[in-house]
């Protein structure tokens, strides 16, 4: 059996002009993750990641634990989040008055408790179909086609190693809850909740082979969970 090692990014710069890229804390998360490795002897065969900034840092804190060194990640951008500005834009224009939120918050929304809450109700108009684009949105992806480019992409990556490979895969949290749908096929409702659980910098394992594919571990972080370092442990 061949195994997919999915980590999410390290904690991004919310509210910063540019969230695409790690905080101090996101790399200090990663760098303890990869600690935590070198301690255990895990090492792996490869290195995946998006071509997000924040995807990209936190692959590149990770490389030494590839076997042989002095492999760069393989960039795939079909690991890349998808975009929910867009999203939280359409909700806002189409629906956000009429479900409660009034005075209509401004954009960008910098309260993290509030921009949650308006997130999770955009996503579920966009799983359900329902959010139009403006003329001019850019990164505007429908809920079918993301599903559908995350799958096809774990399916290369997993065709591509074989034979007790080791693969390790920087990316986001809803590409993860998308890896966890391919795996234990729930419906789209369960899978866009699974993407609001996804610690920064946590660890989710899944085995494949011989026509088998089972999720192994979600959501770990056992690089945080120890005495003086739960602190770290963030969601955004």
């Amino acid at each position: 059996m061949s195994e997919l090692v999915l980590v999410r990014h390290g904690q991004a710069t919310f509210g910063a002009e540019s969230y695409d890229q790690l905080s101090p804390l996101g790399h200090e998360q990663v760098r303890k993750l990869a600690a935590h490795w070198r301690e255990t002897d895990e090492t792996f065969d490869c290195v995946y990641c998006g071509s997000l900034r924040r995807q990209r840092e936190t692959a590149g804190e990770l490389l030494g634990l590839v076997r042989g060194g002095g492999e760069e990640p393989r960039e795939d951008a079909a690991l890349n989040e998808y975009d929910g500005d867009p999203l939280i834009r359409s909700y806002l224009r189409d629906f956000a008055r009429e479900e409660g939120f009034d005075p209509l918050p401004e954009w960008p929304v910098r309260d993290r408790t509030l921009f949650q809450r308006l997130f999770e109700a955009a996503a579920a108009k966009w799983i359900a179909g329902r959010l139009t684009p403006a003329e001019n949105a850019r990164n505007f992806e429908r809920w079918p086609d993301f599903q559908l480019r995350v799958h096809q992409v774990l399916d290369r990556i997993m065709s591509r190693h074989v034979k007790g490979s080791k693969v390790l895969v920087s990316t986001s949290g809803g590409v993860i809850a998308l890896a966890l749908q391919r795996v234990l096929r729930y419906p789209d409702t369960e899978a866009i909740a699974t993407n609001w659980m996804v610690q920064n910098s946590s660890v989710t394992r899944i085995k494949y082979g011989n026509g088998r594919i089972s999720l192994m571990q979600f959501n770990s972080l056992p690089h945080l969970e120890r005495a003086g370092t739960q602190a770290m442990i963030t969601y955004r």
